[in-house]
């Protein structure tokens, strides 16, 4: 019920033609000609940065994109690279828009239409009032849709391509459970020996990850921040990291969550290793990370000198303790609650305002709480005087589940903001549960199958772009400069 669902918005995605392949061998020497024609008529055209098979990407399209991560306040390379970097985006965006029309992957306009209305809903607009936002821009809402209409392409051909094709068996989630069951019984995972100073180390870093597009909205990038913060304050706990992902993934299958290994620096991304270079091994990053594709939780899960073998240690706790799936002890908390809906006519003030008056009431027993809940709590638990049920780590969205966890049993909270609204929370009571086998399993398939999309994703864009036919004629100069 308080499960959190979110929209991607849109990437700043280029025009595209027809992917067009040669047949035979004869065909191709008849077409030369051809090509080598609209080649050089291609090459007249001021402003094309690269030919894709038969499309192109210009430099104003890089122009755009650059402009776009500094409206964000993204750090940008003063060398220039930034721009050979976004031209190798630009064309694996291409690629994939040409194979996916090739292979019928469409988006008709009622669907565009029906998307963008969930975005405005999301937004607390109506179309009208998003459209105009829009505009307001710069932009036309036109090129809007068409750069809505290809993040979606995208998005349909590459889970059909990766994300459907992906295979999990049973027994590769047994053999992570039995791991994680080591590990706990263990006491954790036994720490390496650092390296010494000055020698090469290898950091292994977990990472969750929450995407949003450099060209969203400023409410859309909020609302990611806001997120991820509360994910790094909840991995700050005693929790299990990739768990914690599993279970945002869950509510959010955009989030990623992944473990990326034993990597020397140098084998980090940049923003990853200056974020994490004096955290110790099992502490988190001390801040979010932002980058151009979104916000990152970092943790460092280990740290050890470079090619080192695991430790006696390690190698002990590998062996030793019962790897036969087990429920997993966790605390559950019964509560109730009284919510107020963010709409229309209803501002923030005014929500916490009356939360505040309904607490007042029940502190000072002028009023009872499941009472006040019948009357004025706006979702469905309210015939039920707001009670939840037994709740596990994870079933609420964090905002609520952080404000339940401080309070007593019969204590009530001051007012709460989630993404449904206001909420005033009272705890009933608290006992020991468990964590099934199922539970564990469901985590444990979400786990693998983000490890894996991460090195098929990556092996995926490598065949698109070796298959392509590509050629570079002009990434440096700006739209406005003339061609060299």
């Amino acid at each position: 019920m308080l499960c959190m669902n979110r929209f991607k918005q849109i990437s700043i995605s280029a025009i595209f033609l027809g992917f067009g392949l040669f047949a035979n061998t004869s065909f191709a020497q008849d077409s030369a000609k051809t090509t080598a024609t609209a080649e050089s008529k291609i090459r007249n055209i001021d402003g094309v940065a690269a030919v894709v098979n038969t499309g192109y990407v210009t430099r104003k399209e890089i122009d755009d994109r650059i402009a776009a991560l500094k409206k964000q306040g993204v750090k940008l390379p003063e060398d220039g690279s930034v721009r050979q970097v976004i031209l190798d985006r630009l064309i694996l965006e291409k690629i994939q828009l040409q194979n996916a029309d090739q292979e019928g992957v469409r988006v008709t306009n009622k669907e565009l239409d029906k998307i963008i209305g969930d975005i405005a809903a999301k937004n607390k607009l109506s179309y009208a009032e998003f459209k105009a936002k829009v505009i307001a821009t710069g932009s036309t809402f036109e090129r809007y849709k068409e750069m809505l209409r290809d993040d979606v392409i995208v998005s349909r051909y590459r889970e059909r391509e990766v994300e459907g094709k992906l295979k999990i068996s049973d027994a590769e989630i047994d053999n992570f459970i039995a791991e994680r069951t080591r590990a706990m019984n263990s006491g954790g995972a036994p720490r390496s020996s650092p390296a010494a100073k000055g020698e090469p180390e290898e950091i292994d870093v977990a990472q969750i990850f929450i995407p949003v597009d450099v060209a969203a909205g400023a409410g859309a990038q909020a609302e990611a921040k806001k997120k991820a913060d509360a994910l790094l304050r909840d991995a700050r706990g005693d929790v299990d990291f990739l768990q914690l992902g599993a279970m945002a993934a869950k509510d959010n299958p955009k989030i990623k969550f992944q473990d990326l290994g034993y990597r020397t620096p140098d084998r980090l991304p940049q923003l990853f290793y200056e974020a994490v270079r004096n955290t110790g091994g099992g502490q988190v990053a001390s801040t979010v990370v932002k980058s151009p594709a979104g916000y990152h939780v970092l943790k460092v899960l280990d740290r050890r000198a470079a090619g080192a073998s695991p430790s006696p240690q390690q190698a002990t706790a590998a062996d030793s303790g019962s790897t036969t799936p087990q429920n997993i002890p966790i605390t559950q908390t019964l509560s109730r609650h009284i919510l107020l809906r963010s709409r229309a006519g209803l501002s923030d003030q005014d929500a916490e305002r009356r939360l505040q008056g309904y607490r007042d009431q029940v502190r000072v027993k002028t009023a009872d709480f499941a009472e006040l809940a019948k009357k004025y709590s706006e979702d469905g638990s309210a015939p039920n005087g707001g009670e939840l049920g037994w709740m596990s780590p994870g079933d609420l969205v964090p905002e609520f589940e952080q404000a339940m966890n401080r309070l007593q049993i019969g204590e009530v909270s001051n007012p709460v903001k989630t993404e449904f609204g206001w909420h005033l929370i009272q705890v009933l009571d608290r006992r020991e549960g468990q964590l099934t086998v199922e539970k564990q399993r469901q985590f444990a398939r979400a786990a693998i199958r983000e490890r894996k999309f991460d090195q098929a994703y990556q092996e995926w864009m490598r065949e698109l772009r070796d298959n392509a036919t590509v050629k570079i004629l002009n990434v440096d100069d700006a739209a406005t400069s003339a061609p060299r």
